[in-house]
């Protein structure tokens, strides 16, 4: 299961944007916060602060995990992004497995969006019209971040609506699915090796990734 290219490109492609909130900062949204509202201000305030931390900015892997855990992890519905990327095994999963696999690929996507906060420079955030009626309770809030070199990097988010608020359940970075691209890894690690295997290799990739330094771009 390559994961290593797709931790990168999520990585580098959400690098402007990350997902986060000012948990701290500001009193927890209502239910009712518009999902394409909800994007639009943690975008702001994870790009702030991350750029008003030297800290972050030079990869102190302590202050970037707490960014994470505390601003990001709040408004990603890990469980339903699990259930997802797993598909069909997922119901064919016991609680026990259900319960290990969401921690892992929440530990995984943790990791995924310290890597992406550590590269935070001067990239700003376009969002476009959002489609959607008010009685859905799943929509789609497109963007694109504009860098300084290259092409402007296509975002897009899908969000469901809790009883909390809307949560973001699967992220497109140029053109690809976040939980498609994971539901083929997955489903090619359990026909090999069976859930437990997926577990294993997931906690292995998790227990790689602590030992790796958290690096700021030169």
């Amino acid at each position: 299961m390559h994961m290593k290219p797709l931790i990168q490109l999520i990585a580098s492609a959400t690098a402007s944007i990350a997902f986060a909130t000012s948990v701290i900062a500001a009193p927890a949204p209502a239910a009712n916060e518009a999902p394409d509202v909800l994007i639009k201000r943690i975008s702001a305030d994870v790009i702030d602060a991350v750029k008003a931390d030297k800290d972050i900015q030079a990869g102190n892997r302590s202050k970037i995990m707490d960014l994470v855990n505390v601003k990001i992890l709040p408004y990603v519905d890990s469980e339903k992004m699990t259930a997802q990327a797993a598909g069909r095994f997922w119901r064919q999963a016991t609680p026990e497995q259900q319960k290990r696999l969401s921690e892992e690929f929440r530990t995984l996507l943790v990791y995924t969006y310290a890597g992406a906060l550590s590269q935070i420079k001067n990239e700003t955030v376009e969002f476009k019209p959002m489609r959607s009626d008010p009685a859905d309770t799943e929509v789609e809030v497109r963007s694109q971040v504009n860098v300084t070199r290259g092409e402007p990097i296509t975002l897009n988010y899908r969000l469901s609506k809790t009883p909390q608020s809307w949560k973001i359940y699967d992220v497109n970075v140029l053109g690809a699915w976040l939980v498609e691209t994971y539901k083929s890894t997955f489903t090619s690690e359990i026909n090999k090796n069976g859930i437990d295997g997926l577990i294993k290799r997931l906690a292995d990739r998790n227990q790689q990734l602590a030992a790796k330094p958290l690096k700021a771009p030169k």
